[in-house]
């Protein structure tokens, strides 16, 4: 890791108890006041991230770089960190916190650790459905759930809608990952807000019933699965398969299909940040922010882990263009949340272990 991101910030940060990293931030306020930033905003922004990507250590450094602004980064698994700083309380020093998938954005939200931001810029660059209604939390990178499939056994005409795999001719060839995933729980809770609980029930017996085995393994062993011949077709995130281009033995066998391009388009899922309410450094949380939405950025989410950006005008690397383009569902992302515990009933009632 650069020194952008300083090490012993990090350490430091993740050991030391919450009351002494008040005490330590606001020493380091006071003597903010005094530098010479150089134009820069300078002083320090504190993150709570979920995201356990060593390539966002550059996204940090472009931060510093532009603003002055040192990252203190503590990374932890969503719900945990949710939990974390509802404990903490008014003491907590975190400004903001980063995480994975629009449902826990709004269990971040129901939590009552968000504040609002007010930026033009957010609001103009982001799109509607893929931020707070209230602007609590922002969207900053997506990735489409599709249908991948052996190229040597399925025709990709026979699959044009998520719908599609509940039809029997399928049974015995699809793969699946838990109902305990949560970007599985995403899909179907999206498909509730779109189609109903009912529908929804009845597509998920359908899918069960076409399984080759029993839901296990994760995206990337199901692609390699369905690649080596366990399985004609797969759910999964396209980041994962686009992390095989340099595999041929999986990357040249597997096809894309985005499904429902004729209704209401591929589901998708974000990486998002929002500032939080006991936020003691606002400032630089929301030049934080508002970086996230910057060209540079955007890019580095393109091109650091083969996710699609969310600013329009942002071209998405390579790999992803390959796959085309597609229209994606626009419902708000936040009905993720919103209707994951109907979500979680409903598999598990129709069969999804």
């Amino acid at each position: 890791m650069s020194n952008h991101i300083n090490k012993f910030s990090r350490r430091f940060f993740i050991s030391m108890t919450t009351a002494a990293l008040v005490v330590a931030c606001n020493q380091t306020q006071g003597e903010q006041q005094t530098q010479d930033t150089g134009g820069k905003i300078g002083g320090q922004v504190n993150i709570y991230s979920a995201r356990h990507y060593n390539t966002d250590d550059e996204l940090y450094e472009g931060f510093t770089e532009q603003t002055g602004i040192k990252v203190n980064l503590i990374e932890g698994k969503d719900d945990e960190l949710i939990e974390r700083i509802k404990s903490e309380g008014t003491n907590s020093p975190a400004d903001i916190l980063i995480t994975v998938d629009g449902g826990r954005l709004w269990r971040a939200d129901q939590a009552g650790i968000f504040a609002p931001v007010k930026s033009a810029i957010l609001t103009e660059k982001i799109p509607e459905h893929l931020h707070h209604p209230g602007n609590l939390w922002f969207g900053y990178s997506k990735r489409a759930r599709v249908i991948m499939y052996n190229k040597d056994k399925v025709n990709p005409t026979d699959i044009s809608s998520y719908e599609d795999l509940a039809d029997p001719k399928w049974k015995g060839k699809i793969l699946v990952r838990s109902s305990s995933n949560i970007y599985n729980q995403s899909l179907v809770a999206g498909m509730i807000e779109e189609k109903g609980e009912e529908a929804t029930a009845e597509w998920i017996k359908g899918l069960i019933a076409n399984l080759a085995r029993p839901p296990q393994s994760n995206d990337t062993g199901n692609i390699e699965a369905v690649a080596a011949g366990l399985g004609d077709v797969t759910i999964a995130n396209t980041y994962y398969l686009a992390r095989y281009e340099d595999n041929p033995e999986v990357f040249s066998k597997i096809g894309v299909i985005f499904p429902n391009q004729s209704d209401r388009g591929t589901h998708v899922n974000i990486s998002g940040a929002g500032m939080l309410a006991n936020a003691p450094h606002q400032e630089q949380a929301i030049a934080f922010l508002e970086y996230l939405a910057t060209p540079k950025a955007q890019e580095f989410f393109a091109l650091g882990n083969n996710e699609y950006p969310v600013v329009e005008g942002t071209p998405s690397n390579s790999v992803l263009q390959s796959f085309g383009e597609f229209k994606e569902d626009t419902n708000n992302v936040s009905a993720y949340g919103k209707n994951n515990a109907d979500a979680v009933k409903i598999m598990d009632r129709s069969g999804w272990k």
